[in-house]
């Protein structure tokens, strides 16, 4: 399996640990405001093979609690070399987050079922009914991150629901994704920040912000505001 990056040392990507952060190649989505446009669009040359990755894992198992793999898309990958992977950190005594689109429910399943990940984030990017719009989704995406959703509403592992509140996501998108994920242990409403993308936007104000967070409370007890000032 190759890695398109990594870092070594983070004390913000798995909540509650410190971890290291491993990105995967390609995504099937296609958000204007991603930062990471140069790993799922292929301007991206260099890269990590799984040795190197698991050599930076072992010198830092002292250091670090658990290993979090983002993208891109990870659940994009070819499945077998996913599952070996966190197989393989899993035998180091590590914990795995995954984060994920939840566009690959059968993987999602399968790692939940075979106790691979002790933490899952996925993005709800906005309401079903702009996701298209947003995303470039198709309609079997939308199927599955409405499977990927109920099967993580109803797993045992910690978890996260996350948005970031881009300007084409309005505070009664909001309204819809903490409706959906009714009782959800965790939602995060995250800042867009446009010099990260590029393509600028004007961001919503903090009222605007806090605003969401109290309708979302309505619904998920533990949601909250991620990187606002």
């Amino acid at each position: 399996m190759k890695f398109a990056g990594v870092i070594k040392n983070s004390f913000v990507d798995y909540p509650k640990n410190i971890s290291m952060v491993v990105f995967t190649f390609g995504c099937n989505f296609n958000c204007w405001y991603c930062h990471n446009r140069d790993i799922i669009n292929g301007e991206k040359k260099e890269f990590y093979d799984e040795d190197e990755i698991l050599n930076i894992v072992k010198n830092r198992i002292n250091f670090i609690d658990g290993i979090v793999i983002t993208g891109g898309e990870p659940t994009i990958s070819k499945e077998y070399e996913l599952i070996d992977f966190i197989k393989k950190i899993k035998e180091l005594k590590l914990k795995v987050k995954i984060d994920t689109n939840g566009t690959n429910s059968k993987l999602i399943k399968k790692l939940l079922s075979k106790n691979l990940i002790d933490f899952i984030a996925m993005d709800i990017k906005t309401s079903k009914e702009k996701y298209k719009s947003l995303t470039c989704a198709n309609d079997k995406d939308l199927c599955e991150i409405e499977k990927s959703i109920d099967l993580i509403l109803n797993s045992n592992i910690d978890y996260e629901f996350r948005t970031t509140f881009v300007p084409d996501v309005k505070i009664e998108d909001i309204h819809k994704i903490a409706k959906r994920i009714k009782n959800a242990k965790s939602y995060a409403i995250q800042k867009y920040i446009p010099q990260k993308h590029g393509i600028i936007k004007i961001p919503h104000t903090f009222e605007e912000a806090l605003e969401a967070l109290k309708i979302s409370k309505k619904f998920v007890k533990n949601a909250f505001l991620r990187s606002f000032d």
